[in-house]
Parts: structure tokens; sequence; C-alpha cells
């Protein structure tokens, strides 16, 4: 039984690791020396950057008990080095929860998924790759996590139905929206807050991350294809046999008897969808639009899908509140963890870690480096599982010391959202891990053994790309 599970075990949610590391770094802040680097502005960011071995000790300001207190709520106002306000970023994922929400409600998502699997019928082993797809796509345009959850009931009946087993459902359900979250482009809760975070805009790096999305997504259904195969030829080769019957039993008697239809208002919807987030790409990279711009045009967004849809004004208003209330807890984490930063500069020992890690990486070759980076990362998503939380929380440290590495700071943030979506695909501290394999009735540990030898070969693609984009870099 996983840690997890046990009685009387419940793994910390991140709001209270971030407090509690807003405590530590309080804490730290009384032993640290304190200092700071001189600062030149730089034309290409449009901000004041570090100067390489400029670093000086300075007075010490130790941060207490209300200090601690405040940090949370400074976090959301309090201008922080190579970001916009949190408050900006915080009300942008809040309108984007929104436009998701109406988007659900219209039922587009759940006709379309439904109308995929009827047009596959006879043909159920490219179910696989279609709607991996289709989830991966959700991965990486808005980070589809928790909204995979309604989905395992609809697509675990049919998988059984055509000779699988559940894993295979969750599979592709969890390692599809998870690929796609790994191989972030456009997403807002991972690459285009740690873009913000790390003073580039999400457009840079966007080559690399598709590539690293193409790979690992092939890679990924290969995989999830070939346990289906084998299960569909010889049951006794899956993970779950033991529970055949009794999932055979459960889930088939379950399934809906009905087929959501697809309509050309479904479609025109998924049109829209896709054609707002076309927008936002044009408007960051060409029309100079930044966080104010992009909220409001999920706003309008919402809006004028709600009409086309003829939602009404009550369910229009209640969808959308609703899908703003569902991402209330990253936008809080948004602040929480900016207080981090906050208590770090107020404290003064933000650029002494900074130094720190300029001296570490004194004697790294760039490919070293960022490969360093991408395992820090790793690291912290243990601990702070939330995307956004973690890219608040690494950015506006490690992106200035890529400065001092020479290596671009869009590398930094494509290693910080490739090694969170690696670690999200099976850690214990994500509900979207255990509700999924829970509704699938999936051990953890059976999860594991499934799974580990994808993530081995995913880590090397990774890792492989990251130290190509370096050389390539190096060499312009």
């Amino acid at each position: 039984m996983p840690s997890s599970d046990r009685p009387g075990f419940r793994f910390p949610s991140a709001f209270t690791i971030l407090f509690v590391l807003i405590i530590l770094v309080a804490a730290l802040t009384w032993i640290i020396p304190a200092g700071q680097y001189a600062r030149v502005a730089s034309e290409a960011l449009g901000k004041d950057v570090p100067v390489a071995g400029s670093y000086a000790p300075t007075d010490a300001n130790p941060q207490g008990f209300f200090d601690v207190i405040l940090a949370p709520i400074a976090g959301f106002y309090d201008p922080v080095e190579y970001t916009a306000n949190a408050i900006d970023v915080s009300l942008f994922v809040l309108i984007i929860g929104g436009f998701i929400g109406v988007v659900t409600a219209t039922g587009a998502v759940d006709a379309g998924i439904a109308r995929a699997m009827v047009r596959l019928k006879g043909r159920e082993n490219w179910m696989i790759p279609f709607l991996m797809a289709l989830f991966a796509l959700g991965g990486t345009t808005y980070g589809m996590a928790e909204e995979t959850l309604a989905f395992y009931v609809l697509l675990i009946p049919v998988m059984i139905a055509a000779k699988y087993d559940a894993l295979t459902a969750v599979a592709v359900i969890l390692l599809g929206a998870g690929v796609g979250v790994l191989g972030s482009t456009i997403n807002a809760f991972s690459t285009v807050i740690a873009s913000d975070a790390a003073g580039v805009t999400f457009a840079d790096g966007l080559v690399l991350r598709l590539i690293i999305l193409a790979l690992c997504w092939a890679v990924t259904v290969a995989f999830v294809m070939r346990y289906a195969a084998r299960v569909r030829a010889d049951p006794a080769q899956s993970l779950v046999y033991d529970k055949k019957a009794a999932n055979e039993a459960h889930f088939l008697a379950a399934a809906a008897t009905e087929t959501a239809v697809f309509t050309g208002l479904h479609k025109l919807v998924l049109i829209l969808f896709a054609l707002t987030f076309g927008v936002m790409i044009w408007g960051v990279s060409i029309g100079g639009w930044w966080m104010a711009e992009m909220s409001g045009l999920f706003l309008a967004g919402a809006v004028v899908i709600g009409l086309i849809a003829r939602l009404g004004e009550g369910k229009l208003v209640d969808s959308f509140v609703n899908g703003a209330r569902d991402l209330l807890g990253v936008a809080l984490i948004i602040g929480l963890a900016r207080g981090i930063v906050v208590v770090m500069d107020a404290g003064l020992i933000t650029d002494t870690i900074l130094n720190a890690a300029e001296t570490s990486v004194a004697g790294l070759s760039q490919t070293a480096f960022i490969l360093v980076i991408y395992w820090i990362e790793v690291g912290l998503s243990f601990f702070v599982p939330s995307t956004s939380g973690l890219a608040v929380l690494s950015m506006p440290i490690l992106a200035p010391v890529a400065d001092f590495a020479g290596v671009k700071r869009e590398l930094v943030v494509t290693a910080f959202a490739t090694a969170s979506g690696m670690v999200n695909l099976i850690t214990p501290t994500s509900a979207v891990v255990m509700g999924g394999l829970a509704i699938g009735r999936v051990p953890y540990e059976r999860w594991l053994r499934f799974v580990w030898p994808l993530l081995v070969v995913l880590t090397l693609i990774v890792m492989a790309a990251l130290a190509l984009a370096v050389t390539l870099g190096a060499s312009e």
C-alpha cells in the first residue's frame, strides 16, 4: 500500500509545503549572510540583470513572525524582479479557468471524444494514439489534468470491451495528458508563468518544446500500444489480470448506454476553443500582449462561446464562476509561492544564494549546467507538485544563474517544464495520479511497475534534447 493510502497518513498539500518553506526561508535570513549584486539594464530583456562577479555583503535584514504572516499577501502585489505582479498572473489563471468551464459546459469536449470512439469502432487499436493526441493537446495548451478525471468512467468500459484492460485506459488518459504537460508549449500554468518569471516570453524556446512533445508523445503512444497489444493477445499479460473479472463486472455494468451526439455546434465550439489559443500566440509573439490582454481574450472567448452555444445568462455565468473556482487553488498558490521570493528578497539572501549557485556552476560546461538544472527541478517537483507554484518559486533564482553560465533562459524554462511534467506522471502527492488510479482500480505500485521503463526513455530524450539545444545555441 502506498504511504499516502495508509490509515492516519496524509501527505501535506502544496499550500502547507509552500507555507513551511516561507518559514524555513525566513529562518535562513537569520543564518545566511546578506548580500547583493550590482545590476545593469538589459536592452534584450528590458530589465535589470545582476552583474557576474559583483556580489558584495550588505547589512542583514532578518525576517520575523509578522513578515512570515504578511509574505503570502505581499506575494500578490509586491513587484518581484523578472516577474509581473502575481495578482496579474492569478487573475489570468482565474479567467482561463472560467473559459475552460464554459467550454466544458457546452458538452463539446465530451461529445468530441465520444464521437471519436464511435468512428474508431472496429479499429480500436487506433483509439489509443487518437485519444492520446487529444489528451496531449489539452495538456500542452492549458495543462489538462484534473479535467481528465471525468473521462475514466467513459473510457475504461470501452477499453475493457475492446479486450484491453483498465490499466490501458488509465495509461491513455494519464500518460496522454501527462506527456502533453511534460512538453508544455503554450500551457498557461507551466510555461507561460515560468517564462514570465524567467523574464522571457513563452514563445522563446517554443520550437524545442514542440520537438520534445512530438518525440515523447510518439514514444509514449508506442509504449502503451505495445502493452495493449500484449494484453489483447494474452489477457494473462495484464498487470491487473487478478482484477479482470471484477473489473469487467463493475465497468461493463456501469457503462453508459447512450453515446453523446457530436453536433455542428460542438464542432464550432472546439474550433473557437483552438482559435482562442491561436490568437493568444499571435498576441504575445507579434502584438505585444501580456497578462491583461490575454485575460481579456479568454474572457471574451468565454462570452462568445457561451452565446454561440446558447447556454443562457445563468448557465454561462455559473459555468464561468465554477471554472474559475476550480482554479482558485492555483491562483492562491501563485501568491503563496511568490511570498517565498518576497521573504528572500526582503531578507537580502536571494543574491547570496545566486552567488552560491554562480560559484557552483563556474566549473561546469553549459551542457552540464542545463542537465543539473533539470535534476534540481526534478527534486523540487516532488515537494511542490503544482507547476505554477514551482515556476514562481524556482524561476526567479535559476533563470539569472543561467546568465552566469551562458545558457539561454528559455532552456531553463524548458528544463523546468519537462522535469515537472515527468514527476507528475508518478508522484503520489498529485490528486490527478492517485485519483485516476483509484477510479481505474490500478494499485499505485503496479502503476510504478508499468511506467518506470517509459520514464527512463523519456528522461533520456529530454536530457538529450536539452544538451543538443545548449550545443546548438553555443555555436550560434
